[in-house]
């Protein structure tokens, strides 16, 4: 009776030990990674919830630990695209500019050429400011255009490059109406010769420039001697011959 209840107790003590263990286990252990597929379809998932941030986690986190996985590539563009509906612009042009250099003689690199130009096209402010993102659109539009005429995105990317082209344009025109307005004529005319020089895709806007040029051009000589005139005459005459 006496090994009986010792048995018992025995049992018990064990059984209570190990079942401390799986508590203490589970509460001070650190819990088991998510796999590369799980952390992809968690991502996935908050695309179609529409929860860009937590997207954007989990593709990061996808990277980061499990970088030779076949869901990261996947992933490295889908972060990218995460950045992009969450209107991270930047963020967005930087995610795919790694992809790219990343997976150069990837099927999907039309796409991220194509998606780089887009959010450095979104990233456009003002004509008042630089232009250097409009630049940089317009850059990897041509790029799609070029490379990859065949595809969807070299229609699209043809549209953009008009845009990027009359945004550049108006920046130059705001900075050539600023000098007419403010009655610096010599840089106003410089402005408008560019213009009219360098958008020749854009009728309506050279022959605003033109029109602009001219007058600029006789407003400056007004402010000139005889011999600066005749100076200056020989570089209009140059600029009308190019025309």
């Amino acid at each position: 009776m006496r090994n009986k209840f010792l048995s018992i107790f025995l049992a018990s003590f064990l059984f209570i030990s190990l079942s401390g263990c799986g508590v203490i286990d589970y509460y001070f252990l650190p819990k088991p990674e998510d796999t590369a597929q799980e952390l992809f379809e968690a991502g996935v998932q908050a695309m179609k919830d529409k929860e860009y941030f937590d997207a954007t986690e989990y593709f990061s986190k996808l990277k980061d630990r499990y970088p030779f996985s076949p869901y990261t590539v996947k992933a490295e563009i889908s972060l990218g695209d995460a950045y992009f509906l969450d209107k991270k612009y930047f963020d967005a042009s930087e995610a795919y500019k790694e992809f790219a250099a990343l997976h150069p003689g990837n099927d999907e690199i039309p796409y991220v050429l194509y998606q780089i130009g887009l959010s450095n096209f979104n990233l456009f402010s003002s004509i008042d400011r630089p232009q250097s993102n409009i630049t940089e659109a317009l850059e990897y539009f041509y790029r799609v255009e070029e490379a990859y005429p065949e595809t969807q995105y070299a229609k699209s990317a043809k549209e953009y490059i008009v845009k990027c082209r009359r945004a550049l344009a108006d920046h130059e025109l705001y900075i050539a109406d600023f000098f007419w307005r403010s009655s610096k004529f010599g840089s106003a005319w410089k402005r408008y010769a560019y213009v009219v020089r360098n958008f020749k895709d854009l009728p309506e806007v050279r022959k605003y420039a033109m029109k602009q040029a001219e007058m600029s051009y006789y407003e400056y000589q007004k402010t000139l001697s005889q011999e600066e005139r005749e100076r200056l005459q020989g570089s209009w005459k140059e600029l009308v011959d190019w025309l």
